[in-house]
């Protein structure tokens, strides 16, 4: 009997993902010193992110080209990779920051989503994923405070 418990569509982003941590723990193995190779890491997963934002259908790709221009110009020293297939972002630690496609489950619109080390906090409770449908203006100026208040140390 199949285990239900996940989907297709989970199952493989699971796969991806392992497949990720595999292909950067290799990235970082290549070079000579430990800047080296902490630099191959970093290479190998800008492409990996800019590839996976590169293949997603127009409407995926648009918002994730957005999100991932806001993210640079608004926070230094920050690292793309993917997370589970998606595009992510991260302070050379956990990913803080990602854009989960809607082609990648199916669903209606892309969203934009926070982890643990965002510092979104607003009281007692407060959102952690916001949808987009489409990039405005507002919606750039929505992000990028979003993603300043995010990687605030």
């Amino acid at each position: 009997m199949a285990d239900e418990t996940f989907s297709a569509a989970e199952r493989a982003a699971m796969t991806q993902a392992d497949a990720e941590r595999k292909a950067f723990a290799a990235a970082a193995k290549k070079g000579g010193t430990r800047a080296e190779r902490a630099a191959a890491k970093r290479a190998a997963e800008l492409t990996a992110c800019t590839d996976a934002i590169a293949a997603l259908p127009e409407s995926d790709r648009a918002i994730a080209e957005a999100v991932h221009e806001i993210v640079f110009a608004e926070v230094e020293d920050v690292r793309a990779k993917t997370w589970y297939g998606f595009p992510a972002y991260h302070l050379d630690g956990p990913v803080i920051a990602f854009v989960q496609p809607a082609s990648k489950f199916g669903t209606r619109y892309c969203t934009l989503g926070f982890n643990d080390g965002a510092q979104l906090d607003e009281g007692a409770m407060w959102p952690t994923v916001y949808a987009i449908s489409e990039v405005t203006e507002d919606v750039r100026a929505r992000i990028a405070e979003l993603v300043r208040t995010a990687f605030a140390q």
